[in-house]
Parts: C-alpha cells; sequence; structure tokens
C-alpha cells in the first residue's frame, strides 16, 4: 500500500509518500512541502529518501486547496507509485474521536461543528481533505487526530474545574501533539512499560505522562495554547489576566487571541525572536534573550515534577520535537535539579545527542528520540484501511 500524508500548517503543507507493508514496515518514497501559502513567491520543494532533490518550484499558492492540487500534480508528474490511500493530521477530534476514522460525510460534518474548538488548524485542514477528494475522488482518505492519544486519561485529569454543562459541551481538556506521542509511544517498544514522561518541544510545547504506553496527563488543555512556555503562545494564564484585559485595558477578542497565540511565549519576552537556535547565540550579550531560554526551562522543570508526581516517579523521560532534539544546552538546563528523581544526564553524551543521555546506571533513562508525525499518519491510514476492506 502507498500513503500519502498532508499536514497542514498556518501558512505551509508538510506531506510525504510511504510504501508501507507489514513484512518491511514503511518505506519513505518522496517527502516534501509546501511553503507560504496565501503570500508572494510560495515555494514547493519535494525530496526523495536520500534527500535528493526532485522538485524545486516557484509559485503562488492563495489556499491550501491550490497547495494541495499543486502538491499532488508534482507527484503525479514525478511518474512516483499512485497513493492507495491518503492520511491526514487532524488537530482537533472533539469528544468523541479515540482513533483514525475513514472520511465520509458524517465525520466532515462533525469537524465543521468543531471549528469553533480549532478555528486557525481545522478550516485548512478540511480544506486538504476536499483538495484531495476533488484530484483523486475514488482514494479513500483517513483523519489522524491529535488529540485522539489524549483521550485515555482519566476523567479527573480531563475535566476542568467549571460548572458541569460546560463539560456536556465539549469543554475539556484534550491534549495535543497526539500523533508525535504515539510514534515516541512505538519508537521506545518495550521501555514504553512503566512511568514516562515525554516533552515535545518544538515552536509548540507540550508535556505527557504515559504510563505503560496509556496517556495519564498532559500540559496542553482545551487548547494548543496552554500548558508550558512556547515560541510565540504564553501557555498557562491566570484568566483574571485576561478579564482585566477585556474590560480594562480595551482589548478585544481578535487582540487577546494575538497577544497569547502570537506575540508571548519566547518571543514576547526576547522581544528578538521566538527561535530557540537564535535566543541561545544571543544570550551571552542580550539579557532578555537569556532571560527567555532561563524561563522556558524552568517552566519545562516545572511541568516535569508536576507529571512525575501524577505518575508516583518516573523510570524514562524522552526530549523530542525540534528543540528536544537538537538543544542539548536547553536539555541540560531543564534537567538541573531534577537529580531527586533520578535524572543525571552525561555531558558527552547529551552534547553529542546520543539515544541515551543519562549517565549509566541512572534510575531514570533519558533519551532523544526524533518524532515523525509523517510515519505514524502513514501507520494509522493503512491500519484504518485494513479494518475497512471494502474501502480499498
Amino acid at each position: 500500500m502507498h500513503v500519502i500524508t498532508l499536514n497542514c500548517g498556518s501558512s505551509s503543507l508538510k506531506f510525504a509518500l510511504y510504501r508501507v507493508a507489514d513484512e518491511i514496515g514503511e518505506e519513505l518514497v518522496a517527502e516534501g512541502a509546501v511553503e507560504r501559502i496565501g503570500q508572494p513567491a510560495g515555494h514547493l520543494w519535494i525530496r526523495g529518501p536520500e534527500r535528493r532533490v526532485l522538485r524545486d518550484a516557484r509559485g503562488d499558492y492563495p489556499q491550501h486547496t491550490a497547495a494541495v492540487a499543486a502538491a499532488l500534480k508534482e507527484l503525479e508528474e514525478l511518474n512516483l507509485p499512485k497513493p492507495d490511500a491518503a492520511g491526514h493530521r487532524i488537530v482537533h477530534g472533539g469528544p468523541n474521536y479515540t482513533a483514525p476514522a475513514l472520511v465520509d460525510v458524517s465525520l466532515l460534518s462533525t469537524l465543521q461543528g468543531l471549528i469553533p474548538f480549532a478555528p486557525l488548524h481545522l478550516p485548512i485542514e478540511i480544506q486538504g481533505i476536499e483538495a484531495v477528494a476533488k484530484r483523486l475522488p475514488k482514494l479513500p482518505q483517513v483523519a489522524c487526530f491529535d488529540t485522539a492519544f489524549h483521550r485515555s486519561m482519566p476523567e479527573l485529569a480531563q475535566r476542568l474545574p467549571l460548572r458541569r454543562s460546560l463539560w456536556e459541551d465539549g469543554i475539556r481538556r484534550y491534549g495535543f501533539h497526539g500523533l508525535s506521542y504515539e510514534y515516541v509511544v512505538e519508537a521506545l517498544g518495550p521501555a514504553a512499560r512503566g512511568r514516562v514522561i515525554i516533552a515535545h518541544l518544538g515552536n509548540g510545547v507540550s508535556l505527557a505522562a504515559v504510563r505503560d504506553g496509556q496517556a495519564m496527563d498532559t500540559t496542553m488543555g482545551f487548547t494548543p495554547t496552554g500548558g508550558a512556555m512556547m515560541g510565540t503562545r504564553s501557555g498557562d494564564l491566570d484568566p483574571g489576566i485576561l478579564l482585566y484585559l477585556l474590560r480594562d485595558r480595551g482589548y478585544d477578542a481578535a487582540q487577546i487571541d494575538s497577544l497569547v497565540n502570537h506575540q508571548a511565549g519566547l518571543l514576547g519576552v526576547s522581544e528578538i525572536s521566538s527561535d530557540m537556535e537564535a535566543l541561545l547565540h544571543k544570550r551571552e550579550s542580550q539579557p532578555s534573550a537569556a532571560q527567555a531560554v532561563d524561563m522556558f526551562c524552568y517552566h519545562l522543570r516545572k511541568h516535569i515534577g508536576a507529571l512525575t508526581a501524577i505518575l508516583g516517579g518516573v523510570d524514562t523521560l524522552v526530549f523530542t520535537g525540534g528543540i528536544g532534539e537538537r538543544a542539548s544546552s536547553v536539555r541540560w538546563s531543564v534537567c538541573q535539579g531534577l537529580e531527586y528523581l533520578g535524572i543525571q544526564l552525561d555531558v558527552k553524551r547529551n552534547d553529542s545527542h546520543a539515544g541515551i543521555i543519562s549517565k549509566p546506571g541512572s534510575p531514570c533513562a533519558v533519551r532523544v528520540i526524533p518524532t515523525s508525525e509523517n510515519l505514524i499518519i502513514a501507520r494509522q491510514t493503512q491500519r484504518t484501511i485494513l479494518l475497512n476492506p471494502s474501502v480499498c
């Protein structure tokens, strides 16, 4: 089976074509992206499995519909294998979707109803599904939900301390980055048994407490804005701050949204950049850059302590995501002061980004695992198709 995976971001589309078979696992055929969607001078590129450039094109892609259509057209013109199914990363599945699902009229209707829960993500993800259906109308499509992994959390972890009627309205803690967490759990294999904390650190940041492969708690809540400090997102805030800004400072909903999602986090504190690499280069000369990095690590340390309390201890700590995989100094700073939890890093292993960066014999194994949301989408899509042979 050949599966094309699609991951629609706010101004980009990431896609990949995999050959998926039980006897070989997954083989990457090609991967690519369309960048600067909705902006002048868009960029479409496609690479082969050995990073050989197959396409490099410039153009205007006004919407994700056009970007998906262009990506599918370029893949066809390269004479690559035709996909047997398409898998989509869907940020929000609401309270009911606990597993990937075939796309049909009912699912699309549900997603339309969930748009208020994720207004920045779901409309463009629906565009992606519709664009595939228009170009390849007989191709089965699968929705892979970022929230599904967390549906196994106990109700105590999902509930918010609000009126019970709001729970019935779907206002609860959903958690996100679930596709990344599922990939890490599968990559851990037997090491996923026991008490595991996974730190997904990229422009978006969240942590998850996992016991024996099942989600027990996570830092993000009703939206991807909550939890730990991020690149441009605030993470958790006293809701009274937002009420004060609305009532006494004249902010409206759009300004609040811009503040907490686009002007906060590393960018807001540093007033320099949301990019961790840039801040690490400037922290010796720019006090605000150093403070932003220190706050970021402080928040992570605090959340690791809280999730350890939920699990009753920690056997494995995993760093993943762009920052988690590449920023050794951030990993080191986060883990300082956590020796009482059995977390002890080895300097050389950490600096070399080894798979295991903890000292030999440490009570808690600390690992670095590069994540692959595209790969887990391909796996979920294949499994879902095989469970529904009538669509093959």
